[in-house]
């Protein structure tokens, strides 16, 4: 055994290496646990025992080179690498910090999840889009104010294409391109021409939802608002739903909950109601069904829509819109725990 070793030493020291790859072969040949010196160990209970002072001796040598050699090859392989590596001029001087999810995309992605429970699927269309979806196919009249300037982007040289102002346009498109059943949610950007504030944007997010099948029910709606607001905001949220009025959908409601900053008892963000408006709901309208293509006497459904926004202010309580939009990195930092 007392040969082995030697062989191993002179072995050890002559070791040179000139990749990452080669060092970490070196390593398991002579230090894992199926390497050489294992393997010695393992044979010095077959030794004699008045051998076994002076090779366990011996032993202790070989693996303490063994170790020390790995580790200065390892120091001199990344030394030699780093003079060899130019340094990247282009970069910052300063360390490059990890970003954050937008509060709103974090918001966004919890909705989407809660209704994906249900079997709710995700849709996409376009923000450029054209009259017809938005508002005709949404059963809006010709003179509904949502047409005029004052609410809609137009683009000047095509006067029937514009900025979708609510992602409706979107169950428009699926609709007439998909027979029953639908049940989907589309999130996405919308515009409206509206004067900037704190309470007020030219550009918002929502996320709307659509299911049309056989005997779908007011009911039903009424069990998937329930299930979406104790999840988002709580087991023991409360709904109520008041009577409204959209174009697509009739009967129409708009459904408020409890407030989740004073539990219902009444405090400035919920104006001392101890309720807060959340989103407009109700069946979908049977013209709307019949201008989509879909048979209004053998299908109903329900839809409904929020506002992102809307949303993440009762979760994180942020009273100015224009935060959203302003990539202050201050702001946003604040919603790293809820990454």
């Amino acid at each position: 055994m007392l040969e082995k070793i030697e062989q191993l030493i002179a072995e050890i020291n002559g070791l040179k290496v000139e990749s990452a790859e080669q060092l970490e072969a070196l390593r398991l040949k002579y230090l894992s646990k199926k390497g050489a010196i294992n393997d010695l160990m393992a044979d010095f209970r077959n030794v004699p025992n008045d051998q076994k002072r002076e090779i366990g001796q011996k032993l202790n040598e070989l693996k303490n080179l063994a170790q020390d050699k790995i580790n200065s090859l390892k120091e001199a392989f990344e030394a030699k690498k780093a003079v060899d590596e130019k340094p990247d001029l282009t970069r910052t001087a300063y360390p490059v910090e990890l970003g954050t999810r937008h509060p709103l995309n974090i918001v966004k992605n919890e909705i989407i999840e809660i209704f994906s429970r249900l079997g709710f699927v995700l849709a996409d269309g376009p923000e450029v889009e054209d009259d017809w979806h938005v508002f005709s196919a949404m059963n809006f009249a010709e003179d509904h104010p949502a047409r005029d300037m004052q609410d809609t982007f137009f683009v000047e040289a095509h006067p029937d294409i514009i900025l979708r102002t609510h992602t409706s346009s979107v169950q428009s498109r699926v609709m007439e391109v998909s027979e029953p059943p639908i049940r989907i949610i589309c999130p996405g950007r919308v515009y409206r021409n509206e004067a900037i504030s704190y309470r007020a944007h030219c550009f918002f997010h929502q996320v709307e939802a659509l299911y049309v099948d056989k005997n779908v029910s007011f009911t039903d709606l009424k069990q998937v608002l329930l299930y979406f607001a104790q999840q988002m905001f709580g087991p023991d949220t409360k709904i109520r739903l008041r009577p409204s009025y959209f174009p697509f959908t009739e009967p129409s409601a708009e459904m408020d909950i409890s407030c989740n900053i004073c539990g219902g008892k009444g405090c400035p963000f919920c104006k001392g109601t101890g309720w807060v408006e959340i989103l407009g709901c109700g069946m979908v309208h049977p013209n709307v069904l019949e201008l989509n293509g879909i048979n209004s006497k053998e299908y109903t459904g329900f839809a409904l829509g929020m506002g992102i926004e809307r949303i993440t202010n009762l979760k994180y309580q942020v009273k100015d819109l224009r935060m959203f939009s302003e990539n202050d990195i201050r702001f946003l930092k604040e919603f790293e725990a809820a990454n």
